[in-house]
């Protein structure tokens, strides 16, 4: 929709949290695949709950603002 940019309307900064991408867990040689496991199911536990936090962000945003579609 032409001149929506020009409405006045400055949005907030996306916390820096959510733009972190999570590593894998580092593998230890000789060490025991379980605790691999734990560590990578750890990871992937903190970019989920990064993922929640960033839609939570969102639609905060677009309740805020109205801009969903």
């Amino acid at each position: 929709m032409k001149g929506q940019a020009a409405v006045g309307i400055t949005l907030p900064q996306l916390p820096d949290d959510l733009r972190r991408q999570e590593a894998h867990a580092p593998v230890v040689e000789g060490g025991p695949v379980i605790a691999i496991l734990a560590r990578e199911r750890q990871a992937l536990d903190r970019a989920n709950a990064r993922q929640v936090r960033t839609i939570q962000f969102y639609d905060d945003l677009t309740s805020r603002y109205g801009t969903r579609r």
